[in-house]
């Protein structure tokens, strides 16, 4: 059989394991945002809890995907929480990193003349400063999206949701019937799912910063 005649008989059970992954690196992305901004705003004053901050981050980024799945199973077990648990470790540092930066960019005579007119510390922050810091916040969730996308497929070790289910268990049955389909059907869906995010990444950017502002 044919990888098109594959993907046709079986696309059902692609879309829905596809919608899976999509669904998975948004969440994961999405809890490592609230995070990463949150952090970034809270030690704002405190330069060396920050910087300790950015190097724990930093480090748990260059742990192998594997060998956090599996410390990850002793505590939370199999599933979805501990591929969650992974990908949000995973997206916490660029978008931290990104968050840093933009705020320290923004500047300083615009926060000036933000507080010249009455704005108290957080108006200052939610109206001048991350608005301005937006793009490059932005970016920094989008470099974590597409980095993600590629480990998500690794969380089928742990029986995360996702592509990742095709990519293994083809390898796993590897010169068995459609095994290199069910392979190269899971790589090009993980290529395809980072395609299409990076695409409404840039859109959003595009629609959401102000002329002047783009990075």
């Amino acid at each position: 059989m044919s990888l098109a005649d594959y993907v046709a008989e079986n696309s059902e059970r692609l879309v829905f394991l596809t919608v899976q992954h999509v669904e998975i690196v948004l969440l994961s992305v999405g809890l490592a945002t609230v995070i990463a901004v949150a952090a970034a705003v809270l030690t704002e004053r405190s330069p060396r809890v920050r910087s300790v901050l950015l190097s724990v981050t930093g480090t748990l980024l260059t742990i192998p995907s594997f060998a956090l799945f599996g410390l990850l199973i002793p505590i939370v077990g199999l599933g979805l929480v501990p591929t969650t648990l992974a990908l949000t470790t995973y997206a916490i540092f660029p978008i931290l990193r990104n968050t840093v930066t933009g705020l320290e960019e923004v500047d300083p005579g615009v926060v000036d003349a933000a507080q010249g007119i009455g704005m108290g510390v957080w108006r200052r922050l939610f109206l001048v400063r991350l608005p301005l810091a937006w793009p490059v916040i932005l970016n920094g969730v989008r470099v974590a999206t597409i980095m993600v996308v590629a480990i998500a497929a690794i969380g089928a070790a742990v029986r995360g949701p996702g592509l990742g289910e095709l990519i293994f268990r083809g390898l796993a049955r590897i010169g068995g019937a459609n095994a290199l389909n069910e392979v190269l059907a899971g790589v090009l869906g993980v290529m395809l799912v980072a395609l299409v995010l990076d695409i409404i990444f840039l859109l959003i950017t595009k629609l959401t910063t102000p002329r002047g502002l783009h990075v």
